[in-house]
């Protein structure tokens, strides 16, 4: 069995703690770090399936936190939580590439099934873009 890898980024210390509680209750392998200067640091260094950033923290914002993790690793799922969300964060958020926005207080089930989305969606885009390498050697080899 494959262990679904997440990271949570939330400066809220007590609820990342309660929401990664319920995630490893999941088998869920879970690392949390309270703000996005050691999201990106924490993405730099390991791999994960899905990412729950929060959307208002201090520092770097969500958005800002967002750009520079998929600058890092393109493939990287994002849910992006707010407790303060307007339409337009939301539309933000997606253009930049947020995979989803959703806003606190989240129904655990709902995150839960959005991340199991999550690393379909990195398990897909990893192997087309591995599937994608092979045929461009393939093709300069001449084989």
């Amino acid at each position: 069995m494959i262990v679904t890898k997440v990271l949570i980024v939330d400066d809220e210390e007590d609820f990342a703690n309660a929401l990664a509680e319920r995630m490893r209750n999941r088998d869920l392998q879970v690392d949390i770090v309270g703000n996005g200067e050691e999201a990106i640091n924490s993405v730099s260094e390991k791999a994960y399936d899905a990412i729950v950033l929060d959307m208002i923290m201090p520092g770097l914002d969500g958005i800002e936190t967002l750009k520079q993790i998929l600058s890092i690793n393109p493939d990287l799922q994002v849910i992006l939580l707010t407790g303060r969300g307007t339409i337009e964060k939301g539309v933000e958020a997606v253009k930049y590439g947020a995979f989803e926005f959703l806003e606190k207080p989240v129904k655990f089930d709902v995150l839960f099934s959005k991340i199991e989305k999550a690393k379909s969606a990195k398990i897909a885009l990893t192997e087309e873009r591995t599937n994608d390498m092979i045929d461009k050697i393939m093709r300069s080899k001449g084989w």
